[in-house]
């Protein structure tokens, strides 16, 4: 799997930078954990920072158009990004983790 960064804009009011990237996979459209470990490291960004709000494949393609946001840390994401969208990209407050891990 190969990330191109197509275009990069950055949001100092909300901490964060707004990317636009387009990857070329072999297989199947990768999983949008995978997407994220991958631009996190393309990034040089930990994968708490950075939430991938789209990917989207034409039919038949190898390629795919993503859209993410790279925050500067991962309070200010959860701070930032709506719950469902947390969800998806498996970012967790920090006390969220210690209650479930007391239960």
């Amino acid at each position: 799997m190969e990330i191109e960064i197509l275009s990069e804009e950055g949001n100092p009011l909300l901490h964060r930078q707004e990317v636009q990237f387009e990857i070329t996979h072999d297989e199947a459209t990768p999983s949008r954990l995978s997407v994220r470990d991958s631009l996190a490291a393309t990034l040089d960004k930990d994968s708490d920072e950075v939430v991938v709000r789209s990917l989207d494949t034409k039919f038949g393609m190898r390629k795919t158009v993503g859209y993410a946001k790279v925050y500067e840390s991962p309070d200010a994401a959860i701070d930032v990004e709506q719950g469902h969208m947390l969800e998806r990209n498996k970012i967790e407050a920090e006390g969220a983790e210690e209650a479930e891990a007391e239960e």
